[in-house]
């Protein structure tokens, strides 16, 4: 890689860290070209990413911003998940991590905050945002479906009550 593709490199890494909600650091040794496949399927599903980054270059794009400890975590064979939604990539890894001993979950950065193993795992419990958009959803609609079977109780029990006088009258 010469210079020129090294910076490019490292403005895309700059933009993905600014971007995303959530960057999920892992280990990938030994992963073969299919299960790297299969990850990046399931992950693009959720409309997250994987790539592979050289560490340096993603600690140049870092540019300090995170600290020793953000730059901790790019040593060996790393790649990143990340997604605008902070938990999507998050979930994704950690359930593909239980499947597949070869991958491994390293840690995350979330803005400029470094999150361990156990706190991307707690990242991964939370609901996504589109889980979340459906539940408020469901919570605004109940109330006006409850409303609208409350109006129409009366007027239903009304028609049934003058049905059942008309069936009287006509026996």
């Amino acid at each position: 890689m010469d210079r020129a593709q090294k910076q490019v490199t490292i403005e895309t890494l700059k933009g993905v860290f600014a971007d995303a909600g959530a960057v999920v650091v892992t280990h990938n040794l030994g992963l073969t070209v299919a299960e790297m496949t299969d990850l990046r399927g399931r992950l693009r599903k959720e409309g997250a990413h994987l790539r592979v980054v050289k560490n340096t270059l993603a600690q140049k794009a870092l540019d300090g911003s995170v600290g020793e400890a953000g730059d901790a975590l790019f040593t060996g064979p790393v790649a990143i998940a990340y997604a605008p939604d902070p938990v999507s990539a998050a979930k994704v890894a950690t359930q593909y991590a239980k499947e597949n001993d070869k991958f491994t979950i390293i840690g995350g950065l979330m803005g400029e905050e470094v999150l361990d193993k156990s706190a991307v795992a707690n990242l991964a419990t939370l609901p996504s945002l589109d889980q979340l958009r459906g539940k408020i959803i469901g919570l605004l609609q109940a109330p006006a479906t409850k409303v609208a079977g409350v109006l129409q109780a009366p007027a239903a029990q009304l028609a049934r009550v003058m049905s059942a006088y008309a069936a009287k009258d006509a026996a």
